[in-house]
């Protein structure tokens, strides 16, 4: 049998060509997907802003018996600077503090995680997010217990003389910056051993095969691979740490009380709307001068191979 010859097409009737794809629909699908998410995020974010930074410029004779006015009172921000400017330096200065720690004690944490805890890997991290398993309250009430003045700790410290006889620890600076510390930890060391893990260990291999120390090893190879988790570390830290109020108020005294204090109360206590909205556009301004001033300054992207 012979296979059956292809029937041409009739002359002057050309094969019809299939239809282009339409674009326009396949063009709007990223748009539409980002609907939702666009959406909370005015209803959620962008509306309560606008709200609170209407809530700013209320005229601050206004109450809520009487009702508050927008005057575009500009005059609130450099009088709550002027009021609270202590407590500006002071939530700044306890959160570089406690950034410092947990330097010291996370990026050991998590290199040896990283790099040299085996089979052991998943207990520790398991170890360090555990933790947040439970309320931030209940931690930090666990810390007043911690450093309470009949502690197993200040005992310690009283019987080797670091600590006077009638020496403390709760209500002081120094609970509030080791409440910071332990509290926001995790969010340190977790972004950190996600880089650390990556690291490639030929590249450790081969600085010593170069006569590098092991202080130019970490210098030179080490901290800079390190940098995009070091870099989102310290900001997922620094940033809550600043405006936490917790730790000052359960751990300290009003002599220890953070810019977030000061907020909880112009809202909640003193019902001064006006000045709580000041202090928290001024506390936002002054965190993303510095993260911006950071980023800059330390970067984010990959160091090339």
């Amino acid at each position: 049998m012979t296979a059956l010859a292809p029937v041409p097409a009739p002359s002057g009737q050309a094969a019809e060509a299939p239809p282009p794809p339409r674009r326009g629909r396949h063009r709007l699908l990223p748009y539409l997907l980002l609907l939702p998410g666009a959406a909370w995020l005015g209803v959620f974010f962008a509306a309560p802003m606008l709200q609170l930074g209407a809530a700013s410029l209320y005229d601050p004779g206004g109450s809520l018996s009487t009702g508050y006015v927008l005057t575009w009172a500009f005059g609130n921000y450099p009088a709550a600077v002027q009021a609270y400017w202590p407590q500006f330096a002071r939530a700044f200065g306890y959160a570089g503090i406690a950034l410092v720690l947990a330097l010291l004690t996370g990026y050991p944490l998590a290199y040896a995680i990283a790099q040299k805890a085996g089979r052991w890997k998943n207990l520790l991290l398991v170890c360090v997010v555990a933790p947040m398993f439970t309320s931030f309250l209940v931690r930090t009430l666990a810390w007043k217990t911690i450093l309470s003045d009949n502690g197993a700790l200040v005992g310690l410290l009283r019987d080797v003389h670091l600590l006077g006889p009638d020496g403390r620890l709760l209500a002081t600076p120094v609970a509030v910056v080791l409440g910071l510390t332990y509290n926001f930890l995790p969010f340190l060391v977790l972004p950190l051993y996600a880089s650390l893990e990556r690291l490639d260990r030929r590249l450790l291999e081969a600085a010593g095969d170069l006569y590098a120390s092991g202080v130019q090893t970490f210098r030179r190879v080490t901290l800079p691979l390190s940098m995009p988790g070091l870099t989102a570390g310290t900001l997922l830290f620094f940033i809550p740490a600043t405006g936490d109020y917790i730790n000052a108020e359960l751990l300290g005294t009003p002599n220890e009380y953070m810019i977030g204090n000061v907020i909880d109360s112009a809202f909640l206590v003193r019902l001064d709307y006006p000045q709580g909205a000041a202090l928290s556009f001024l506390l936002m301004a002054a965190i993303l001068a510095l993260v911006f001033g950071y980023l800059r300054r330390a970067g984010t992207e990959e160091v090339p191979r």
